[in-house]
C-alpha cells in the first residue's frame, strides 16, 4: 500500500512538472493572463495586487494627442446577421474599408469619448461608461444606424482598457482616453443608410486638453448647430465644419470658440468640444440641451455635484449679454474635465474672470477627479472597477 501511494505521488509530481513546463513555454498575449498561475494560490491573487507595468512614456509631458497603444477592439454588424457579433481584440493599426462606405461618402458615423483612471493602489476605474453607451444608442437612432447593446459597449471598453492597461498613466498623471467609433462601412453608392457597420474602440494616454488659460472668442458668424440638426449627438460631421473659424481664432491667440444659437444669434450654446456654465451668486446656469447642444456626461455630473454643494443649478437660454456680469465661467467635457474660463471676447470687448484655487470650478474639478480616481468615495455609483 505504501509503495502504491508513493507511485501515485511521484506520478502527480511528474504531471505537475509537465504542466509547469507547458506554462513556462506558453507565449501569452499581454491581455490574456491566466487567472491563477501554476504555482500561485487563489489567496495570493485575491488579497494582493501585482505591481503595475507601465509603458515607456514621459507621463509628465502628456498632452491631448494620439499615442499609439497596443490593441483595439473591433466588432461588426452585417446585413446577413442583423446584429453585432464576434467582437475581437486586434493589434492597433490601420483599417481597410470600401471607398464607397457610408462613413467615407456620407459621414454616417458617431463617436464617444470616456476615460479610464488609475487609482492610488494601481487599480483601474471607468467613469459612467453606461452613459456613453446610452448616448451612442440615441445618436445611432438619429443617424439610422444599429448600435451595440449597453453590455456589448461596456464589455468592449473594458477589454480595450485591460489590453492596454500598461498605457493607463500612474495615479494623478493623466488618464487613458477611450474612443469608441460606430461607422457605416458597407458598400453604398446611393444616398441611403449603410448595410454593414463597424464598432471599433481604441485608446490613448492623455494629459490636459488645454494646458494654459482658457480664453474664448464668441463666434458671431458661423453656427455650430441648427434646430432639427445633429448638434445634440456625437455625429462625426459636427466637428470639422468649425475647423475654419477655430483655426482663425487660434491664430489670434484664443484657446477656443463660444458659439451662439442659430435661431436668434443672441444666446450662448457651447464651445467647439465643451459645455459652458456661468456663476452668479448662488445660481449656476448652463444652456438647455434642446437638440443643438450635446448633453455632456461631465456636464450632467457637474450639475449633480454642484447641487450637492448647495448651489441652485438651472438649465435655460442664456443671452450673450449675461457673460458681461458673471462672477465666474467654466467649461466641462470628457477631455477638458472642468476648467475656468479666463476671458471671453465678444465684438472686440474682452471680459476677464476670476481664476485660482478659490474658484468654484477648482472645487468642482477636485471633487469630480477625486471620484474618478477613487480618492473620494463614490456614493453615486458612477465608477466601475475593472482591474
Amino acid at each position: 500500500m505504501f509503495m502504491f501511494s508513493r507511485s501515485i505521488c511521484c506520478a502527480k509530481l511528474n504531471q505537475l512538472s509537465t504542466f509547469e513546463t507547458l506554462f513556462s513555454n506558453l507565449k501569452l498575449r499581454p491581455y490574456a493572463t491566466p487567472l491563477i498561475g501554476p504555482l500561485q494560490t487563489c489567496e495570493s491573487r485575491i488579497y494582493s495586487r501585482e505591481k503595475a507595468e507601465y509603458a515607456n512614456v514621459n507621463w509628465d509631458e502628456l498632452g491631448f494627442a494620439l499615442t499609439k497603444t497596443d490593441y483595439m477592439y473591433v466588432m461588426n454588424f452585417t446585413e446577413e446577421e442583423q446584429k453585432f457579433f464576434n467582437g475581437t481584440l486586434t493589434r492597433f493599426g490601420n483599417i481597410e474599408m470600401c471607398p464607397s462606405s457610408g462613413i467615407l461618402n456620407y459621414g454616417q458615423g458617431l463617436f464617444e469619448g470616456l476615460k479610464a483612471y488609475r487609482k492610488e493602489d494601481e487599480g483601474i476605474l471607468l467613469f459612467r461608461p453606461q452613459e456613453n453607451a446610452l448616448r451612442m444608442k440615441i445618436g445611432a437612432d438619429r443617424m439610422c444606424m444599429p448600435s451595440p447593446t449597453v453590455d456589448q459597449f461596456i464589455d468592449a471598453v473594458k477589454k480595450t482598457v485591460l489590453a492596454n492597461k500598461r498605457w493607463v498613466p500612474p495615479y494623478g498623471r493623466g488618464s487613458l482616453y477611450v474612443r469608441p467609433l460606430l461607422m457605416g462601412t458597407g458598400r453604398n453608392l446611393g444616398v441611403k443608410p449603410s448595410s454593414d457597420y463597424t464598432f471599433l474602440v481604441y485608446a490613448s494616454p492623455v494629459g490636459n486638453y488645454h494646458k494654459g488659460d482658457l480664453n474664448l472668442m464668441v463666434e458671431d458668424n458661423v453656427r455650430r448647430a441648427i434646430p432639427g440638426g445633429t448638434g445634440g449627438i456625437k455625429a462625426v460631421t459636427n466637428y470639422s465644419p468649425v475647423y475654419k473659424p477655430l483655426t482663425e481664432a487660434k491664430a489670434k491667440g484664443f484657446s477656443d470658440l463660444l458659439f451662439l444659437d442659430a435661431s436668434t444669434g443672441s444666446n450662448i450654446e457651447e464651445g467647439s468640444a465643451c459645455n459652458i456654465f456661468i456663476l452668479k451668486g448662488n445660481v449656476i446656469s448652463t444652456p438647455t440641451t434642446h437638440g443643438t447642444i450635446l448633453p455632456g456626461i461631465t456636464r450632467k455630473s457637474i450639475m449633480e455635484i454642484a447641487s450637492d454643494f448647495g448651489y441652485q443649478v438651472e438649465e435655460r437660454a442664456i443671452p450673450i449679454k449675461e457673460v458681461f456680469d458673471a462672477e465666474e465661467i467654466f467649461c466641462t467635457g470628457t477631455a477638458m474635465v472642468v476648467k475656468s474660463v479666463a476671458s471671453i471676447t465678444y465684438q472686440g470687448k474682452r471680459i476677464e474672470y476670476k481664476l485660482g484655487v478659490e474658484t468654484l470650478a477648482q472645487k468642482l474639478h477636485a471633487t469630480l477627479t477625486g471620484i474618478q480616481t477613487g480618492l473620494i468615495e463614490d456614493k453615486l455609483g458612477w465608477t466601475m472597477l475593472i482591474d
